[in-house]
């Protein structure tokens, strides 16, 4: 007998009490996962004017050198900026504690566990962890518990073979439609889901993501600041601006005769 002889006629009652809970359970968890991880996340710690001018320095050599082979700006104001930004890079003009003092041991780089802040970058990535695996272990084992076995929808579009085993997870029924879906099954069809939902409920940069958990580790919140070694940045930032004024070229050059060819003015 073949899986298309098979006919299955599900109680309503499935769908009052097993299929619409389920969803609706996890619509729910997932927006109050989203407040709590609100809640838990602390304000993010303002940095001082001397950092925020350390690292604006760097992304602003970092900017005049990714635009060099085609700059807009001219090449007496290109090659102004960039020998005044190599010459304080050289003095360490930039440099939140000031220039080095002659004689002075090179800096150890900072360790993340003894630095506060990263500290607490990474408990708040521990905390949102717990946040977004526990309440999916705790949905999962009353679906086990309570529903396991239940074939709650049957889908309505074809499906091969393949997708028998994601869709009819706990049920061992060779002859069942592979379109038939069980209550494990529909818990990992919401699981991925809701996403689409949760975005328009509660917005593109949403904590209810559930995608999220697959790839996030505790210290995905640790800033990437401490550690950074600005001395030996701005002395690799010196060379890289050096090696960039040799790939200079300015955008607006020739840009009459281009424009008049353009336009078949010229030959």
């Amino acid at each position: 007998m073949g899986s298309s002889d098979v006919s299955l006629y599900l109680d309503p009652q499935i769908r009052d009490w097993v299929l619409f809970p389920i969803t609706l359970v996890m619509i729910l968890v997932g927006i109050l996962r989203h407040y709590v991880v609100q809640l838990l996340q602390s304000p993010p710690k303002q940095l001082s004017r001397a950092a925020l001018r350390e690292q604006r320095a760097l992304a602003r050599a970092q900017i005049l050198r990714n635009s060099s082979t085609s700059s807009p700006l001219p090449p007496v104001y290109y090659t102004a900026i960039s020998s005044h930004l190599r010459q304080a890079f050289e003095a360490g003009e930039y440099l939140k504690d000031g220039p080095p003092k002659p004689g002075d041991a090179p800096a150890a780089p900072a360790n993340p566990m003894t630095d506060p802040a990263a500290m607490d970058g990474m408990m708040a990535g521990m905390k949102t962890q717990m946040v977004m695996m526990v309440p999916q272990m705790v949905i999962m084992g009353w679906i086990n518990f309570f529903f396991q076995g239940f074939v709650l929808i049957k889908l309505p579009f074809p499906l091969t073979l393949g997708f028998k085993s994601m869709l009819q997870r706990g049920i061992e029924t060779p002859d069942m439609d592979v379109r038939w879906v069980s209550s494990l099954s529909w818990y990992f069809l919401n699981f991925f889901g809701l996403n689409g939902l949760y975005r328009l409920i509660l917005g593109g940069e949403n904590s209810a993501d559930s995608s999220r958990d697959m790839s996030a580790t505790p210290f995905t919140a640790a800033p990437a600041g401490p550690g950074q070694d600005f001395v030996k940045l701005f002395k690799a930032e010196q060379d890289n601006l050096e090696f960039s004024e040799g790939l200079y070229k300015w955008a607006a050059e020739d840009v009459e005769i281009r424009v008049l060819k353009r336009h078949g003015k010229l030959p």
